[in-house]
């Protein structure tokens, strides 16, 4: 397993990512560093703990949401299929979650 580093909100993190995993560890990271900015931008919440809870507490709510509505209809490439074969559905459903989040924020700001 291989060491990356990353920033989110100007912070270094050293995040551990499997072999051939590194292009989308660095977009989720683009991703959750857009959201959480996005957070702070807003200017109601400063604390990056909050933030951060407030990142997840989303993403979890679309998961359950998620997994009440059924499977989402399959749109990925192939490479992307090949890749969420090999390492299960979950790294779709974070994907579909991230974009979710980004969608959220975009549309009205709303944490919930």
């Amino acid at each position: 397993m291989n060491q990356i580093e990353v920033q989110i909100m100007g912070q270094s993190y050293l995040l551990g990512c499997p072999e051939g995993g590194e292009a989308r560890l660095r977009e989720a990271v683009e991703r959750v560093d857009g959201a959480m900015c996005r957070i702070r931008d807003a200017g109601k919440i400063k604390a990056r703990d909050r933030i951060a809870v407030l990142a997840a507490l989303n993403l979890a709510f679309d998961l359950s949401d998620r997994a009440a509505q059924g499977p989402a209809p399959a749109t990925a490439t192939a490479a992307t299929s090949a890749a969420n074969d090999a390492q299960g559905d979950d790294a779709a459903r974070v994907q579909q979650l991230l974009a979710r989040l980004d969608q959220v924020l975009a549309d009205d700001g709303r944490l919930l």
